[in-house]
């Protein structure tokens, strides 16, 4: 979603690098640089306004000026004014009595129905709560039949469809349903429309004033720049919402609806949609999104996407083979596969702190995830004597196993040679005292995620 923002702000902090000690001017300079690249980005001109006067006065100070290196500080003090703008991170609010009802608003084609059972699923499992979802579309061909599939899908219950019900009967009929089955939280997914009319705001209000849900959320495609903060600030001011979800956050848009939506609207971002996929849905946290803005990577989403791709004791006995030297092609199939519930090859680059910017520098072949796709088909049509024994593939073998996955066979070699490569690594790393040692030269930060490193 950055990644144009994230350019622009690297050259300009590139170029005060370059210069050593800085003057007033230098830093006026740069900071004209990031302007221009917060109004490419479709950042709101308020926003960027606010932003610049406060990054300013701090930028010139004495503090920053005679650092030893001023462009490091300039780089922080525009991290700290990024936090400031998207605001305090803010999980959802359930202190409130059972069932508490989360209304979920935005037009149609925003996500909101995904992003219901998103988070239908995330209350589930990382709250232990029991969630009753309902869906208020009865505008939208299949829309409740929906909501009912992605439920069903993520294992949380939905409210029995009932014809001809209007929006209003249908909230009623689920907060009767919710309070009489000891449901904790009740999630209304209403419908939207292509545009701000009356009626949409008419109906949502009803809806709102039957429900008294303890949170309003609204759901704005990320994508769709200024004009999801349009949206956001008409929802606030004739609904009112209590917090904002911004989907399709793995886009390529500019970004700039989520460096101006807590300005704008006075609301909170509490989630971001970071894919198709049920259980892409993150808490917002603002430190870790300037942190990406400014390719300072976010390691703690790359762990916390292997610690939801692996469980810990597959983690443990895949380190134990890698580092007794018994780590088959079936071993790296395992670890093939993990690596793409993670998300794509860029994207995990994009994680790793000061890697971001090697994105554009790399081989696109070799971020190309069809690679891991083609690789997995190699393992796949071989047998599994072969995958436990690579040294016995001769020719005649290779070709067979080229054949069967739609390969060459210089891929078929490529991909030996990358496991031998992995296993000659993994003796080396042994000897200097495995993953452990690894950890520490590395501030012990990998431990405390993955316990017995």
């Amino acid at each position: 979603m950055f990644d144009q923002l994230s350019g622009k702000l690297k050259n300009v902090f590139d170029k005060l690098a370059s210069r050593g000690r800085l003057t007033e001017g230098d830093v006026d300079d740069a900071l004209r640089g990031v302007r221009l690249a917060l109004l490419e980005a479709d950042v709101a001109l308020p926003v960027i306004k606010k932003f610049m006067a406060e990054v300013r006065e701090q930028a010139v100070g004495e503090q920053v000026l005679k650092a030893v290196k001023p462009s490091e500080q300039i780089v922080k003090v525009v991290h700290d004014g990024l936090v400031s703008v998207l605001g305090e991170g803010e999980e959802l609010n359930l202190r409130a009595q059972p069932p508490v009802v989360v209304l979920m608003a935005g037009l149609q084609g925003s996500g909101k129905t995904t992003t219901t059972a998103k988070l239908a699923k995330r209350l589930k499992e990382k709250e232990n709560k029991k969630v009753l979802i309902a869906s208020l579309d009865i505008y939208r061909p299949a829309a409740q039949k929906q909501l009912g599939i992605v439920g069903e899908r993520v294992g949380v219950d939905s409210l029995e469809i009932i014809e001809g019900q209007k929006p209003v009967d249908i909230t009623k009929r689920a907060l009767t349903e919710a309070k009489k089955n000891g449901y904790d939280v009740l999630m209304l997914d209403t419908a939207g429309r292509g545009d701000l009319d009356e009626e949409l705001m008419n109906e949502l209000i009803a809806v709102k004033k039957t429900a008294n849900p303890t949170e309003t959320l609204l759901v704005a495609d990320g994508l769709t720049g200024q004009v999801a903060v349009d949206i956001a600030k008409a929802f606030n001011e004739k609904v009112g919402v209590t917090g904002i979800v911004l989907t399709r956050m793995d886009g390529d848009g500019r970004g700039g609806a989520a460096l101006s939506m807590r300005e704008v609207t006075g609301q909170p971002i509490k989630y971001l949609g970071m894919g198709e996929g049920l259980d892409a849905l993150s808490p917002f946290d603002p430190e870790r999104l300037a942190g990406r803005i400014l390719g300072m990577g976010d390691i703690v989403e790359m762990v916390e996407k292997a610690q939801a791709a692996i469980s810990e004791d597959d983690a443990m006995a895949m380190q134990e083979k890698m580092m007794s030297g018994k780590f088959s092609l079936a071993d790296l199939k395992k670890q093939i596969t993990t690596m793409q519930k993670m998300g794509s090859m860029s994207d995990l680059l994009g994680m790793m702190p000061g890697m971001s910017g090697m994105k554009d520098k790399i081989d696109p072949s070799k971020l190309d995830d069809k690679q891991l796709v083609r690789q997995v088909a190699i393992i796949d049509s071989m047998t599994p004597i072969e995958r436990y024994n690579p040294h016995i593939l001769n020719a005649k073998r290779k070709r067979r196993i080229a054949e069967g996955s739609g390969v060459t066979v210089n891929d078929v070699n490529k991909l030996l040679k990358s496991h031998a490569q992995m296993q000659t690594a993994m003796k080396k790393l042994k000897k200097m005292g495995g993953l452990g040692a690894l950890a520490g030269m590395m501030g012990g930060k990998m431990g405390k995620k993955f316990p017995g490193m």
